[in-house]
C-alpha cells in the first residue's frame, strides 16, 4: 500500500494556498516517496487511504506570522561588507608593509650618503695634504666617475639616455659650474681644515637667495631673510676664531658656494622645456663625463702630468698609499652624489635640504675627531649658529608668500 501525505486542512486558519508571483516562503510538503514508504513501514505507521493527497503551506498572511531566515544568505549586505572589510584589511597590511620597506630603504640611503661623504672628505684631505695639485685630484675624481657611468650604461644598470645636440648645449653651462664648484672645494680642502671648509659652505643658502633674486626674479620672504642672519653671523664668528684660517682657503670655499648655487639656478633657467628635461641621475652622469673632458686638458696645462709613480717617488711619497686613497676618495665622491640624487627622487627638496644640513654636521664632527682639529669654544659656537641657521632656512623655505588680493 502506498503511503499518503497528511494535510492540516482541519485548521481553518491554515488553508492550502497557491503560490503567488512573489511568495515569501517555499511550501513545506510531505509527498509520497519510496523513502517515506520504507520509513513508515519500519516504524509501523498506519496510513489512511481515505484522505486525499494534499500539500500544506504556511503563508505570510496566516495567523502565525513567520519570517524567513536563511542560515547562509548568498547575496546579503553583511557578506559584501565582510568581503570588502577583508580586502581593505589585506590592502592596509600591504600598504603598511610597503611603507615600512620604503622607510628602511630611505634610511639606508641616508646612512650611505653620510658614510660616503665622511670617507670622501677624510681620504681627500689625506691626499691633498701630501699631493698639492687640486686640479689633478679633481680630474681623477671625474675620471673615476666617468668610468663608473660607462659601466653602469654598458651593463644596463641604468637606462642609457639618448642625448640630442640641443640638450648637450643646455647641459654645458651646468657642467662648467659643476666642474668649478668641485675644483674650488678641493682647493679649499687643501688649504684649511675640513671642518672650516664645510662651515663656510654652510653659506650656500645665502648665495642661493641672492642668485635666485637676481636671475629668476624669486624674491625671498621675510622669514627666509631672517634665517640668513644666523648663517652669515655664525660663519663670520667661526672664521675669526679658526686656527687654520687663510684667505686662499676661505675664498676658495666661497667660490665653491657661488658656483654650486649658480648650477642650481642655471638648471632652473635652462632646463625648462619638457623635451630637455631628464632625471637627476642621468643629468649628473652626463655632467660628470663633460666635466672630465673639460678639466683634463686644463690640469695638464696648469699642473702637468704629476700623478705618475715616477713623480710620486721623486717627491718622497708612498705611491701605493697615495694612489689607493685617491681612488677611494674618487669612488666615495661619485657614490655620495649618486645616492644624494637617489634620495632626492624619493623625498621633497625641503626634506633633502634638512638631510643635507644634518650631513654637514656629521662631516664636521667626524673630521674634527679624526684629524684632531683644535677647536675653540667660540669657534664651535659660530659653527653651531651657522648650522642652526641653515636648518631654520630649510624649514622656512616652505612658507609661501601670501597672494595679493586684487
Amino acid at each position: 500500500m502506498q503511503s499518503a501525505a497528511f494535510s492540516l486542512s482541519s485548521i481553518p486558519s491554515l488553508k492550502p494556498r497557491k503560490l503567488g508571483s512573489n511568495p515569501s516562503f517555499h511550501p513545506i510538503r510531505l509527498s509520497s516517496s519510496s523513502q517515506r514508504h520504507d520509513l513508515s513501514r519500519s516504524c509501523n505507521v498506519v496510513s489512511v487511504p481515505s484522505l486525499p493527497k494534499r500539500s500544506w503551506s504556511f503563508s505570510s498572511s496566516s495567523v502565525l506570522p513567520l519570517r524567513t531566515w536563511n542560515s547562509v544568505p548568498s547575496d546579503s549586505k553583511a557578506d559584501r561588507f565582510q568581503v570588502r572589510a577583508t580586502a581593505a584589511e589585506s590592502s592596509g597590511e600591504a600598504e603598511n608593509s610597503g611603507g615600512l620597506t620604503n622607510t628602511l630603504v630611505l634610511g639606508l640611503l641616508f646612512g650611505l650618503w653620510y658614510l660616503f661623504n665622511i670617507y670622501f672628505n677624510i681620504y681627500n684631505k689625506q691626499v691633498l695634504k701630501v699631493f698639492h695639485y687640486p686640479v689633478t685630484v679633481t680630474v681623477i675624481q671625474f675620471a673615476v666617475g666617468t668610468v663608473l657611468v660607462a659601466l653602469m650604461w654598458i651593463f644596463n644598470l641604468y637606462k642609457r639616455p639618448k642625448i640630442t645636440g640641443a640638450q648637450l648645449a643646455a647641459i654645458l653651462p651646468l657642467a662648467v659650474v659643476h666642474t668649478l664648484g668641485n675644483l674650488f672645494t678641493n682647493m679649499s680642502l687643501g688649504k684649511v681644515a675640513v671642518s672650516f671648509t664645510h662651515t663656510i659652505k654652510a653659506m650656500e643658502p645665502f648665495f642661493a637667495v641672492v642668485l635666485s633674486a637676481m636671475f629668476l626674479g624669486e624674491l625671498p620672504t621675510l622669514w627666509v631673510v631672517a634665517s640668513l642672519v644666523p648663517i652669515v653671523g655664525g660663519v663670520a664668528l667661526a672664521s675669526v676664531t679658526e686656527a687654520s684660517f687663510n684667505w686662499a682657503g676661505f675664498w676658495s670655499a666661497m667660490a665653491s658656494n657661488l658656483t654650486n648655487q649658480s648650477r642650481n639656478v642655471l638648471s632652473k633657467k635652462v632646463m625648462v622645456r619638457k623635451e630637455d628635461s631628464m632625471d637627476n641621475i642621468t643629468l649628473f652622469s652626463i655632467i660628470t663625463i663633460m666635466s672630465f673632458i673639460l678639466l683634463a686638458p686644463v690640469a695638464i696645462i696648469m699642473e702637468g702630468v704629476k700623478f705618475t709613480p715616477a713623480y710620486l717617488q721623486s717627491a718622497g711619497l708612498n705611491v701605493q698609499e697615495v694612489v689607493i686613497r685617491s681612488l677611494l676618495a674618487a669612488l666615495c665622491f661619485h657614490a655620495y652624489q649618486q645616492v644624494s640624487y637617489m634620495i632626492l627622487q624619493r623625498v621633497s627638496p625641503v626634506t633633502h635640504s634638512v638631510g643635507n644640513c644634518v650631513k654637514r654636521v656629521v662631516v664636521i664632527v667626524s673630521s674634527v675627531l679624526f684629524f684632531k682639529t683644535p677647536v675653540s669654544p667660540i669657534n664651535s659656537l659660530g659653527t653651531g649658529i651657522a648650522l642652526a641657521g641653515v636648518f631654520l632656512y630649510s624649514r622656512v623655505k616652505r612658507i609661501k608668500p601670501k597672494a595679493k588680493e586684487a
